[in-house]
């Protein structure tokens, strides 16, 4: 049977704005360096041909090839959430479209993440709603269940729970516990700083630079 929610208040909270804003910001990489090069999901590949993912999870946890709980989750989330849905990785039937996609625009969904298939690739290439997903075929979804909502799942090889951090853009995703997210934008902006210091270094054309040669000579090789 469907999970049912209580109601609105037990909906994952959504990201506060200037937490958003300061995510927009920050590349993946400069957030997985700072997640010990641990967090991440892999496998899954980026359809929208433009714009980046930041916002809040609303998971689900749904039977391969059936996207009821996509739908109901469709129904239910708020502006700011990310639908991460776990649908097994399997790739018989795809558990979204452009219909799906057009309505959780106008809902103000932040993205879809899908461990599963996907279809109407060419919509989402040519806008800029986020889309993840496993691979792409035709063939269209059943609908009847079972599936759980705002349940851990496990996507791209990552368990990631209601309420995680979802960040995704042109080298991948990264997910993270909220309480992270104070110590991930400092570190992540540090790191940004380091990277800016050692383009600066490159661009000045020196053929010595800091940020090699200290590296390798801490290993013992000089060149």
């Amino acid at each position: 049977m469907l999970s049912q929610l209580e109601n609105s208040d037990g909906l994952p909270a959504v990201l506060a704005p200037a937490d958003r804003e300061a995510l927009q910001d920050l590349a993946t990489p400069l957030l997985s360096d700072n997640l010990h090069r641990l967090a991440g999901l892999v496998g899954l590949n980026r359809y929208n041909g433009s714009g980046k993912l930041v916002g809040t999870a609303f998971t689900v946890k749904s039977r391969p090839g059936d996207n009821l709980g996509f739908y109901h989750a469709l129904a239910v989330m708020e502006p700011g959430h990310v639908l991460v849905i776990d649908g097994g990785g399997d790739l018989n039937n795809a558990l979204c479209g452009d219909l799906m996609r057009a309505y959780a625009v106008s809902r103000g969904c932040a993205g879809f993440v899908v461990d599963g298939a996907i279809r109407d690739v060419e919509t989402f290439a040519a806008g800029d709603f986020p889309c993840y997903a496993r691979g792409v075929v035709h063939r269209g979804p059943y609908k009847s269940g079972p599936a759980l909502l705002n349940v851990p799942v496990s996507v791209g090889g990552q368990p990631i729970a209601p309420g995680d951090v979802i960040v995704g853009d042109e080298d991948g995703l990264v997910a993270f516990a909220p309480e992270q997210l104070p110590a991930v934008i400092k570190g992540a902006r540090a790191k940004l700083r380091q990277e800016q210091a050692i383009t600066a270094e490159i661009a000045g054309g020196a053929a010595r630079q800091a940020w090699l040669h200290d590296t390798l000579e801490s290993f013992g090789i000089t060149v």
